[in-house]
Parts: C-alpha cells; sequence; structure tokens
C-alpha cells in the first residue's frame, strides 16, 4: 500500500523514472543517492516498485515491530538485530547483510551510502564489501529532484575499488538532491 501509495504521487506530481537494467538481473546493492532529505521517501518507494523486482532495505529492528511493522514490512523493510551479529557468528554487518542474499533468491538491497542526511566527505563502503562478499553487481540508483527523474544508471561489478569508487563518484557528480548543500562526493575518491 505504501509502495502504491508513493507511485502514484511520483507520477502525480510530474516525476519520470527511467531504467535500462537487464531482465535478467534480480539481485544487487541498489545504491541510493543523493540522500539528502525525507523527501527522497517517494522517489525511493516508485523507483523500488517500478524495477519490478525484489526491493528492499535495512532498518533497525524496532522499526518492523508492532504497531510501526504494519508500515515499514510491506514497504521492504527488513529489521537488523545488532544482537545477530555475535549470535550467529558474523563477524560483522557486512556478513549479515550478505548473508541476505542466500536467504533470498531475488534480492535488491537498496543502501543510502552516504549514511546520513547530511552533508558527508566520507561515505559509508560497506555496501561494496557487501557486494563482494554476496557475489552480486552494484546498480547506482538516484533521485535527481531539479529534473524529476529518477531511476536506475551503470551497473558495477565490483573489482577495483579505488576504480569502482572513481566511477560511482563520476556519476552522481550531476546529480541533485533535495536539499543540494546536504550532498557531497566522498572526497577520497575524486
Amino acid at each position: 500500500m505504501m509502495r502504491s501509495i508513493c507511485t502514484f504521487l511520483f507520477k502525480a506530481s510530474g516525476w519520470t523514472f527511467k531504467s535500462d537494467l537487464p531482465k535478467d538481473l534480480r539481485s544487487f546493492i541498489f545504491l541510493g543517492a543523493p540522500h539528502t532529505s525525507n523527501h527522497d521517501f517517494v522517489p525511493a518507494m516508485a523507483v523500488a516498485t517500478l524495477m519490478n523486482r525484489n526491493t528492499r532495505f535495512i532498518i533497525k529492528d524496532d522499526w518492523v515491530k508492532f504497531p510501526f511493522g504494519l508500515i515499514m514490512r510491506p514497504a521492504g523493510a527488513i529489521g537488523l538485530d545488532r544482537k545477530k551479529l555475535t549470535e550467529a557468528g558474523h563477524a560483522s554487518n557486512t556478513d549479515l547483510m550478505a548473508q541476505l542474499f542466500k536467504d533470498y533468491k531475488e534480492l535488491v538491497l537498496m543502501i543510502a551510502p552516504e549514511g546520513t542526511r547530511k552533508a558527508t566527505d566520507a561515505w559509508k563502503t560497506g555496501f561494496y564489501y557487501i557486494a563482494q562478499k554476496a557475489k552480486v553487481p552494484i546498480v547506482l540508483g538516484y533521485a535527481d529532484f531539479p529534473k524529476k527523474i529518477a531511476g536506475t544508471g551503470p551497473v558495477i561489478y565490483p573489482t577495483d575499488f579505488e576504480k569502482d569508487m572513481k566511477q560511482i563518484m563520476d556519476f552522481y557528480r550531476n546529480i541533485t538532491g533535495k536539499v543540494p548543500g546536504n550532498f557531497k562526493l566522498d572526497a577520497r575518491y575524486q
């Protein structure tokens, strides 16, 4: 229901969805950037719906419990219980999230690489290691607010961290979020 509402709002407000994902690409890490505002939720949920894949995102486990779970689970939330890290013998969050690709036959895991809605010079790079461990590609997702275009960009198969991160920064260089001042590229890879 939440995704349907977001997709309706997305289309009704004049946004366009663009994607040339291969139809057979069913599992991948999906980066969502720029992440500058809570307003990102509507285009993110619309893109998640319009991609027509099992698109999910990770949130704190408390948000998928009653009553919030009634909204968050259908929107695609998977609760992360940090206690599972030690109980299941996982060394890190990246191990736990990579395991999700074994638990789900098809999975698109949405991640905001900036890790915050505020400007930051250093992105969280765990998404890259999750992709490597899960043996899935990274797809660059975006929402360009002034142009009202959201969708999917290049597909990156992780091979060379420095080169791949530079390619990611180059892609996002000309994309503008809702609050432009809250978005910075990772200064380490420009």
